[in-house]
């Protein structure tokens, strides 16, 4: 399941400095993340970096974009180009 970032954003910069993918960026009014880029650090950490440094807990699932571990493991691979 990819993440979302809720209203309740600061904008304090933290989570996209951490995404490796390059998936958070400055929306209108708060941060948002490119669903086509997260994979939830699959592939690069074992737990999502923008939830584990979010001083307001405001990225969660995004429940209109459930994925299985394989599918994020596949975007993984696709964005590094590590793909057979």
């Amino acid at each position: 399941m990819a993440l979302k970032i809720t209203d309740a954003c600061i904008c304090c910069d933290v989570c996209a400095f951490e995404c490796p993918n390059e998936a958070i960026s400055l929306g209108e009014e708060t941060y948002v993340i490119d669903p086509e880029r997260c994979t939830e650090c699959v592939g690069h950490y074992q737990a999502s970096r923008c939830v584990e440094v979010c001083p307001v807990d405001c990225i969660v699932p995004d429940p209109d974009r459930r994925e299985e571990h394989q599918i994020l493991y596949q975007r993984y691979l696709r964005l590094t180009q590590k793909a057979g």
